[in-house]
């Protein structure tokens, strides 16, 4: 099952795209399940949510689609309920670049490396990645493998992780550089609007018979820039929910990014950053691929 948010005549709804590239309005398809009237709402309504949409695929047919073409497609889940987890750190040759391009001596972190993104940074597959030069001279990209949490737990166990999986997403952990070196740690330089690309698919976890052997790329302008596989994370999927989840309930909907390959423009030489009408291209394989374009806005303020 391929899920997707859409918009379609000033209205946003949860979607299931068809083969033949059709997408099925599920809220239309599911009117006696509760207010699913979102996908966040899908995913939060557990094994009915999914009954509900296997259901509507089953009937298909006679159920209220569009055209790939007349729908804007969103990211899965626009506005989750808390910001994005992140993993940093988490590929040994994306952990041996960033020492490489500072001069120092590597060193791989022993525990996961979490930081957030918040929910202003997200935006979908067909929107522009702002770019203010005033704000950031560095802007930089990171494919990574996202995952939706589907299933409320904490403490969870290692060999449990996996079900608490939803599914499966692309999103790229675009970071302003100069930002995270002024500031001396991640939030900021990975805060800002616009920032977390996600989709176009949330891919169900059913369809994805082993994350942890997935290919992973990202193209700028055509120009392939990073190419990895989950197998090489430094912390596996099961490890980054058991030692998120330590303390910290999870719930459906919440998004997890869980770290990017070696490849960033940052360690290239000479470092290489996005500039303005970059198309940049992250994909999973079976996943999707996500693609948007940077755009250069102007500064201005905007306080009210």
């Amino acid at each position: 099952m391929r899920l997707v948010t859409f918009g379609h005549q000033n209205r946003t709804a949860p979607g299931l795209l068809l083969d033949g590239g059709r997408v099925l309005d599920l809220a239309s398809c599911l009117p006696g399940k509760g207010p699913l009237t979102s996908l966040l709402e899908i995913v939060s309504a557990g094994p009915a949510g999914e009954a509900g949409v296997r259901e509507a695929a089953k009937r298909a047919a006679s159920g209220p689609s569009y055209d790939r073409k007349d729908v804007r497609l969103m990211a899965p889940i626009p506005w989750p309920r808390k910001n994005v987890f992140c993993v940093g750190r988490n590929y040994v040759e994306h952990v041996a670049e960033g020492f490489r391009a500072r001069g120092t001596e590597m060193k791989l972190p022993e525990f996961a490396q979490f930081f957030t993104k918040p929910l202003t940074a997200v935006i979908g597959p067909e929107d522009d990645i702002p770019l203010d030069v005033e704000v950031t001279q560095k802007l930089d990209y990171e494919v990574e493998l996202g995952l939706v949490i589907g299933k409320r737990g904490r403490n969870i166990s290692r060999e449990r992780a996996l079900a608490h999986v939803f599914g499966y997403t692309v999103i790229n952990d675009v970071t302003g550089r100069d930002l995270q070196r002024r500031h001396d740690q991640w939030f900021k330089g990975k805060s800002l609007d616009g920032s977390c690309p996600m989709g176009p698919y949330l891919v169900h976890a059913s369809a994805v018979p082993d994350p942890q052997n997935l290919n992973l790329s990202l193209r700028v302008n055509g120009e392939g820039r990073q190419s990895s596989n989950t197998k090489h994370m430094i912390f596996d999927l099961r490890a980054i929910i058991a030692s998120l989840s330590e303390g910290l309930t999870l719930e459906p909907g919440d998004v997890i990014a869980t770290g990017t390959p070696s490849g960033v423009g940052f360690a290239m030489t000479p470092p290489t950053f996005l500039k303005d009408g970059d198309v940049v291209e992250a994909e999973v394989e079976g996943v999707g691929i996500l693609r948007n374009t940077v755009r250069q806005i102007p500064h201005r303020m905007n306080e009210g």
